[in-house]
């Protein structure tokens, strides 16, 4: 199965008519069967009417200003902004300068508390994790989606410890430079990287830079980042702790 792939590489997808491009991620052709991990690249100007009965769909601005129309609801949007659309919930963009967006359909969603929100997650408070990682929450069950987590994860260097998340979980790292590992193999990973992984797959992600690595998760069913496992079963930290 592959866990590592690159946006850049996958076909382009167009619809005439509109302002939109899509490069498709991890979906079911690539084994992931619980979301659909897509780049929505949208020129300036107004897109096109969305919709997806059968989905939610959880959005992270990675560059570019606009505003989206969620459900008749016009919020502006910038780099760092999440956004959650519920199944049969329509929305568009209009785009001030060309707006690139990471998009997780999430199928077969629990029924959702509200219908739209959105978050920004670029000034939201970061909490531990673990081996010495922060994250800040986006999208959740704190803003009406019951089906999933969105999070910012800050990376410090280093290698974290062999461990496993009882979650799905798709990634696309937003800054930095490192290495997934992943039973003796390894995967390089750069801006625009995209990683799938399955619930109690046993991975380390690590960070080869000096600085910071930054990466938007999203994982099923929704929790606490933190929450992960040694290979033994052992906690790796408890939540809250």
């Amino acid at each position: 199965m592959e866990y590592c792939l690159y946006a850049a590489d996958a076909t382009l997808e167009r619809t005439g008519g509109d302002t939109v491009e899509i490069r498709p991620c991890f979906d079911g052709a690539t084994g992931c069967t619980c979301f659909s991990q897509r780049v929505l690249r949208f020129a300036p100007g107004r897109s096109r009417e969305r919709l997806d009965t059968g989905s939610d769909e959880i959005l992270y601005v990675l560059s570019g200003v606009g505003r989206v129309t969620l459900d008749g609801s016009e919020h502006r949007v910038a780099p760092g902004s999440g956004a959650f659309v519920a199944a049969g919930a329509p929305w568009f963009v209009d785009a001030d300068e060309e707006l690139v967006v990471l998009s997780v359909l999430v199928h077969d969603p629990e029924p959702a508390s509200a219908r739209q929100s959105v978050v920004e997650i670029a000034s939201g408070e970061t909490q531990a994790a673990t081996a010495g990682r922060q994250f800040a929450l986006g999208v959740g069950p704190a803003v009406g989606c019951a089906s999933v987590t969105q999070f910012v994860g800050f990376i410090p260097p280093g290698r974290a410890p062999d461990h496993f998340h009882r979650y799905d979980e798709v990634v696309y790292v937003l800054e930095g430079h490192g290495t997934l590992h992943v039973g003796g193999e390894t995967s390089e990973l750069r801006p625009g990287a995209c990683v799938h992984l399955p619930a109690r797959l046993v991975h380390s992600l690590e960070n080869r830079g000096d600085g910071e690595m930054l990466v938007l998760g999203v994982f099923r069913p929704a929790g606490s980042p933190a929450e992960a496992y040694y290979p033994d079963g052992t906690p790796a930290m408890v939540p809250g702790s």
